[in-house]
């Protein structure tokens, strides 16, 4: 298998605006970072992905971008910017920021331009088009709810936005937009940065012609079939790389909503020279239902597990994969998969082995590694998130009772992530002097950066142990993938094997005691445990009963 920087590496996610304010004005910035990279240092991460920082009006959390050469005024100045990459690089830490391209923000000097005239030299910058019969040009529905359409009163005419209204899609037809796209790149990197996150690049290629889906369904309906992995995306992707990335020895991630491994190896294939690895959201969608996320669908271990095989085994040795069981758009890993009350240390623990222990890419999104959990607010004025918000009141008018609704939002709602990070006990969890842009997380007194580094059985000593296994045993990045006891539907086992050691991973997904049927030839070659999520005073042989949520990993010579 290729060795690279990037399949070693462990990355850190940071939402800025939920991370630390400097400033006390109730708002995440760079200059909070920069306090905070010592942590991340003691903690041994290699790479910080950022979310977006540019000038922003801020419609959907600065995925809405005005400026892309310039930092939102919230967050601090490009000064700031550069001093927090300087200061990451002394400390050996990499950057790679987000890029924004599918569509930028209605206040964007393009759009302004592009939608005061049907002839303007920036109207083909966008996608517009004639309305029909009235109506909009097709039936798609926007991400954030409501037609992906808003009429422009001034031409007459429609663009497409995919997300919100001030989100207008950038048409990739167009050679312009794409020479636009790469010098922006160019821009960033020239800075020294390490790389990308592809924000939902997926669905830059449209369908031609734009058509309706087909359907019985009233209102508007998800038009993905024709804006997923679209006709040119990879043609778009290999001019990318063609013309910019590869000049730069960087890494590459994208955001790829809807692809299975197949798909996914068009993105990411060591012959295809388009991206270093992907996102993919099979396992995190184990809990939608065919209605969508409004619908929270029962799931079993074994459903779990066969998404994850799949994606370990059809990419091994052809491509590479992104772990990750949370970021800034999912619930709180630890509520979602495991249990954020009684056994909520174990079952963080336990998830970080399983995600430290695949093959690809770990990223801990920010708070993860202390074991940050979901927030239960009593009412939708608590919540800031767009989408959140569009669907509640969608939901409200639809008739279905509030009490209905809210175990929804509680569930699933993207602010679960998006609360303020939890560094100590003081005023707003210490981080900030004013109130946050949103509310604090009330369980901050317990779980605190500060309690954690005090207690040495804490969560993120036992991140940090991850993390320098990772380093320490190359059979962790680089050894293939093997599952085990597929049908079993409390136990998560598979073997790695690769580099002169062999690790058996055994994880109990459940609250109650289970106990792993391994074959003998197996169990029996596996003496010695490289980390564990429980204090046993003998070591446990790999077909011993386990305890709630216990991750066991085993190692040997071979």
């Amino acid at each position: 298998m290729k060795k690279a920087w990037w399949k070693e590496a462990v990355v850190y996610q940071i939402y800025p605006i939920s991370f630390k304010d400097s400033n006390g004005d109730g708002y995440g910035d760079l200059r909070g970072i920069i306090e905070k990279l010592d942590y991340l240092k003691e903690l041994g991460i290699d790479v910080v992905w950022l979310n977006p920082v540019y000038k922003s009006p801020n419609d959907d959390n600065g995925y809405d971008i005005s400026d892309y050469r310039d930092i939102m005024d919230e967050f601090g100045t490009m000064k700031d910017w550069e001093e927090l990459l300087k200061e990451m690089h002394n400390r050996g830490i990499k950057l790679i920021m987000d890029l924004v391209v599918n569509h930028s923000s209605d206040e964007h000097k393009w759009f302004v331009e592009s939608r005061k005239s049907k002839d303007n030299p920036f109207r083909d910058y966008y996608i517009w088009r004639d309305g029909k019969d009235g109506k909009e040009p097709n039936n798609w529905k926007s991400h954030f709810e409501g037609s992906a359409w808003e009429l422009d009163e001034q031409t007459g005419e429609y663009y497409m936005h995919l997300f919100s209204k001030k989100q207008p899609d950038l048409n990739w037809e167009n050679e312009k937009v794409r020479e636009e796209v790469f010098d922006i790149v160019k821009f960033w990197l020239d800075k020294g940065i390490d790389g990308f996150r592809m924000d939902v690049i997926n669905m830059i290629s449209k369908v031609d012609g734009l058509p309706s889906v087909e359907t019985e369904q009233q209102g508007y309906v998800d038009g993905g079939e024709y804006f997923r992995n679209g006709p040119r995306v990879h043609e778009y992707l290999r001019e990318m790389n063609e013309k910019v990335l590869s000049k730069y020895d960087i890494m590459t991630v994208g955001e790829t909503p809807g692809v299975n491994p197949s798909e996914g190896l068009k993105y990411v294939g060591d012959d295809r020279y388009e991206l270093n690895m992907i996102f993919q959201f099979e396992h995190v969608d184990v809990d939608v239902g065919p209605e969508g996320p409004a619908v929270i669908k029962d799931w079993k271990l074994t459903d779990f597990k066969k998404i994850m095989d799949k994606w370990q085994l059809e990419l091994q040795g052809k491509g590479w994969n992104s772990l990750y069981l949370n970021n800034h758009d999912q619930p709180r890993m630890v509520s979602r998969f495991g249990d954020d009350g009684k056994y909520r240390v174990e079952s963080a623990k336990m998830l970080g082995t399983l995600l430290h222990t695949l093959q690809g890419t770990p990223y801990i999104y920010q708070g993860e590694e202390i074991g940050m959990t979901n927030v239960h607010f009593p009412t939708i004025e608590d919540y800031k998130d767009i989408s959140t918000v569009n669907s509640y009141h969608v939901a409200v008018a639809a008739g279905f009772p509030v009490q209905m609704i809210m175990p929804i939002v509680h569930y699933r709602s993207r602010d679960n992530a998006r609360t303020p990070m939890q560094w100590n006990k003081t005023n707003n969890a210490g981080f900030s002097t004013a109130t946050p842009w949103i509310k604090v997380n009330p369980n901050y007194m317990e779980i605190n950066v500060e309690e954690a580094l005090k207690n040495k059985n804490s969560i993120f000593y036992y991140y940090k142990k991850l993390i320098e296994n990772r380093k320490n045993h190359p059979v962790i990045v680089y050894g293939n993938y093997k599952p085990l006891l597929e049908d079993d539907e409390r136990i998560y086992s598979y073997l790695r094997t690769g580099e002169g050691e062999e690790l058996l991973i055994v994880l109990n997904f459940y609250s109650k005691k289970a106990t792993p049927n391994l074959p003998a030839d197996i169990s029996e070659k596996f003496q010695d445990i490289l980390i564990t999520n429980y204090d046993n005073d003998i070591i446990p042989k790999p077909n011993d009963e386990l305890n709630p949520y216990e991750a066991r990993v085993y190692i040997r010579k071979i």
